[in-house]
């Protein structure tokens, strides 16, 4: 493997990237129109543009990716995460074409990416999942039956794709009907499949996932899990490893289950395997994510684990170099996602341009961003802007290292989510480790920001009127009129 393509955009590029040049592998970018002068485009070895600013046109463009493979030698490709990560077609088409695609099979992409055939290969390894169907429903009738026999209140989840598309949580029998129309619908439109089923409603659930690596000689390891319950609009805000209510004895079930779902699909590379933990700390298998995940840093932090260079070395079918009693957990890490989002406005994108950009520094601290100061944040993908990670001894250590990060990362002309995850951290549900995903219904409200903000206006305000009042002390001249005198030149006469 001597030419890696990078087929995406942003830090993750940048991320890939940079592992493989301390491989001594070169790199090409793709861009898109809107992405000409982005960092990941001048920090490769060579760039291709591949279409207009509309992802479909672009980044999602099969045919223009593989051509530009063509065009610059490279003989493998990473799809980091998001667009292309986890399309089988797209695997199918790289395999033909005789390139190296760094991610798993296309026959286990698509086992995982349905979320019923991935039920049904995890029922044959005996691991936990919700109660509920393990087959497409049919009809509304037989969805009531079902609904009634586990017991309202019900998820009707799309089979395909993610983010909570296709999801609706349904009360009642009256509203089932209804519910699993547009959950039908919305499934249908946005994966082209509307396909759905039923579980039952976890009422306090918290998301634990496992991050698996696996090699294509049947060695499986996992490397211990993040937690991810900190989420809005069922998205990940806040991920943390690791958990802070895991005992061991879980955490060695979670991970062999893990394991053995990776198994079950005859998995190569790294990949993450969902759970849902229930107020009783009994786990289910949710999915698997068949490429690297966003929140992939916290592990690396917790591990010393290059996760692209794992990926890397796996898709050149080498042998995991490590078994896992090699594997142990050291500290704590934290991730925040920077998003240009509103938190006062229901985190409704904030899109524009990048007045200030200063990012926050010291041991234990990781960026990882795709900007510079003066850029324009595109209007055209995923708002986020950075990856903050922190590291530290223990969770309390990891907690004040990121606000301390926070209050560092200097931003302007865009609002962010930082306001939001500093007050989650703060927050005692936050510090005991008592949450769960319904964090923000039950302790946030856009006003508490608001509030904070004006404190912090007022306070910054009076420090402000303090040293201005230091460096402007009084002097009386001859004819006793005052003379104001810099703190500056006070030191100097003193000298």
């Amino acid at each position: 493997m001597k030419k890696i393509l990078v087929a995406n955009r942003g830090e993750i590029a940048l991320r890939i990237m940079r592992s493989a040049k301390e491989m001594g592998i070169r790199t090409v970018a793709v861009f898109s129109e809107a992405d000409r002068n982005a960092l990941h485009v001048r920090y490769a070895d060579e760039a291709v543009c591949i279409g207009p600013a509309q992802s479909s046109k672009s980044y999602l463009n099969i045919d223009n990716i593989i051509d530009a493979c063509r065009k610059t030698g490279a003989d493998a490709v990473h799809p980091g995460y998001g667009f292309l990560s986890e399309n089988a077609k797209f695997a199918e088409r790289l395999k033909k074409e005789k390139i190296t695609f760094i991610g798993p099979s296309p026959e286990a992409m698509e086992m995982m990416g349905s979320k019923l055939q991935a039920k049904a290969a995890a029922k044959k390894y005996n691991i936990p999942l919700v109660p509920g169907t393990d087959k497409a429903i049919e009809n509304i009738e037989e969805a009531k039956k079902i609904a009634k026999a586990t017991g309202f209140p019900v998820l009707i989840k799309a089979s395909a794709g993610g983010g909570g598309k296709g999801m609706r949580l349904v009360e009642s029998e009256e509203n089932l009907e209804e519910q699993m129309t547009l959950a039908i619908n919305e499934a249908t439109s946005a994966f082209g499949d509307g396909s759905v089923f039923i579980e039952r409603f976890v009422t306090s659930p918290r998301h634990v996932e496992i991050q698996v690596l696996a090699d294509n000689h049947g060695n499986v390891v996992h490397l211990f899990e993040r937690e991810c319950s900190i989420q809005r609009r069922h998205q990940k805000v806040i991920e943390e490893a690791p958990s802070s209510v895991l005992t061991p004895e879980i955490r060695q079930k979670m991970g062999e289950c893990a394991k053995d779902v990776a198994r079950a699909c005859n998995y190569s590379g790294a990949g993450t395997v969902e759970f849902l933990l229930d107020e009783n700390l009994n786990f289910y298998f949710l999915e698997m994510n068949t490429r690297l995940q966003v929140e992939h840093p916290v592990t690396e932090m917790i591990t010393g684990i290059d996760l692209v260079k794992e990926q890397i070395k796996v898709a050149r079918n080498e042998k995991l170099s490590f078994t896992q009693e090699d594997l142990k957990i050291n500290g704590h890490a934290i991730e925040v996602r920077v998003y240009a989002e509103d938190p006062t406005n229901n985190f409704l994108p904030d899109i524009g341009k990048l007045l200030t950009y200063r990012r926050p520094q010291g041991p234990g601290i990781r960026v990882d961003d795709g900007f510079e100061e003066g850029m324009d944040i595109p209007i055209y993908y995923d708002p986020m802007i950075a990856k903050l990670t922190v590291h530290s001894d223990t969770r309390k250590a990891a907690i004040d290292k990121m606000i301390r990060a926070i209050d560092e990362y200097a931003i302007s002309g865009i609002e962010t989510t930082l306001p939001f995850c500093r007050f989650v951290l703060q927050h005692d549900s936050f510090t005991s480790g008592k949450f769960d995903t319904n964090f923000i219904k039950h302790h946030y409200e856009p006003s508490m920001l608001e509030n904070n903000n004006a404190e912090e206006a007022e306070i910054a305000a009076i420090l402000a009127s303090k040293l201005l009042a230091e460096k402007q002390e009084h002097h009386t001249n001859s004819n006793g009129s005052a003379v104001k005198v810099s703190a500056w030149k006070k030191n100097r006469t003193s000298m």
